[in-house]
């Protein structure tokens, strides 16, 4: 299976790195210029490791689209591809003749998907989006600042560039399945904002007037406690409604006789009281282990706040191979989920600016290693990396 990844920055290249992990031959253009993400710190000898991280695991060329050579050759390349994956401002390609109708009618197989702010369409499609704005414009923001009580603020992890690249990878495995019935390609189009609006579980409240009631229910409820060393501790669900259970855990039954406990709606208009009380226990505790033995029987897990370095150096992250090693010390997250059929998971380091520029235009479309030496010289190809010695013409 062979994707074509224009891609730039977060959410494509997110969707083509899972699809790499599948197994899929993943080909990643690059500008001239490069990817941007290759500009963030740090570095890992010469491996940006944020920019490997969304793109281990695919090979890489680099064409000027502005060059009529280079839109030419990218038109070919899309013929040989199953999937052409791009996140350009909608009708950007197409000043190149490389938009989803000229291509689908060329290679009516292809499956062409598009990652954009506000969709292919609509009164929004030419606005420009990146992952803060569309936060801003499809209610993450606000949403999160109302119901913690607390001003608005941006959010550290691009939750509009990593869902929609999920989003993306199903909706093209499903048309690759489709295509396997009816023999044709599509064009998929992936809106960032729409998707954040899917994957929030609070859209249906908010639409039926459940904003302005104060939600018992809901994640932002969950006290975080601190044990005896200061290391602080999570717990799931609002102690409201949990009290009981924490009663029983403390050796305290006598606290549900109290009048400021005994009901759900006194604990809760009791709140601040009733999480001193859960802090005081918690704070008798050293270790989690300590804390969790004493709750676990009575159905309350706990969850230490720990940094990602953290995480990654304990037994579970060990066992589990949570990172993968994809170059000298260049550590990413390894493939989420576990296949007893099949390999999952990058198999090669993210390589630098136009390393396969002969490989690729090689196997995909037949050039020679002349061809791809006058394109280069020519500068409709770039690459960091000289042409291996054996592979230039005449050697």
């Amino acid at each position: 299976m062979r994707v074509l990844d224009m891609s730039r920055v977060v959410a494509g290249p997110l969707c083509g790195r899972l699809l790499a992990d599948l197994g899929a031959e993943v080909v990643k253009l690059e500008p001239p210029r490069g990817d941007s993400s290759r500009t963030v710190l740090p570095r890992v000898g010469d491996v940006e490791v944020y920019f490997a991280q969304l793109n281990a695991g695919k090979r890489n060329i680099s064409v000027d689209l502005a060059r009529p050579e280079g839109a030419e050759l990218v038109g070919r390349l899309a013929g040989k591809a199953d999937v052409l994956l791009e996140n350009f401002r909608p009708g950007v390609l197409a000043r190149y003749g490389l938009g989803p109708g000229p291509l689908l009618e060329r290679h009516p197989r292809l499956i062409y998907c598009s990652i954009s702010g506000y969709g292919q369409d609509g009164p929004w499609a030419s606005r420009g989006a990146y992952a803060p704005l569309v936060h801003a414009e499809a209610g993450t923001l606000e949403m999160a600042a109302r119901r913690r009580r607390s001003a608005i603020a941006p959010e550290v992890q691009s939750h509009g560039d990593a869902y929609p690249a999920l989003m993306a990878a199903n909706a093209i495995l499903a048309a690759l399945i489709q295509r396997g019935d009816t023999g044709r390609g599509q064009h998929l189009d992936i809106a960032m904002a729409e998707v954040l609006l899917y994957t929030n579980e609070w859209a249906a409240v908010e639409l039926a007037g459940g904003g302005s009631i104060e939600q018992l229910f809901g994640a932002w409820n969950a006290p975080l406690l601190s044990l005896r060393s200061g290391q602080t501790v999570a717990f799931a669900g609002n102690p409201v409604f949990s009290f009981p259970s924490w009663a029983r855990g403390m050796g305290r039954p006598e606290l549900l006789d109290d009048p400021r406990f005994a009901t759900a709606e006194a604990r809760h208009a009791h709140r601040d009281e009733l999480v001193g009380v859960l802090g005081d226990f918690v704070a008798r505790f050293d270790t989690v282990e300590e804390l969790e033995e004493a709750l676990g029987p009575h159905h309350l897990p706990a969850g230490v706040v720990r940094s990602v370095s953290e995480v990654v150096d304990t037994e579970w992250s060990r066992s589990r191979g949570v990172v993968a090693e994809v170059s000298p010390g260049v550590r990413i997250p390894a493939s989420p989920f576990r296949a007893t059929g099949f390999r999952v998971g990058a198999g090669a380091p993210a390589v630098p600016r136009g390393q396969d520029n002969l490989e690729v235009l090689s196997d995909w479309i037949g050039l020679s290693a002349q061809e791809v030496a006058v394109l280069q010289e020519e500068g409709v190809l770039v690459s960091t990396v000289p042409l291996r010695p054996d592979r230039l013409p005449g050697v």
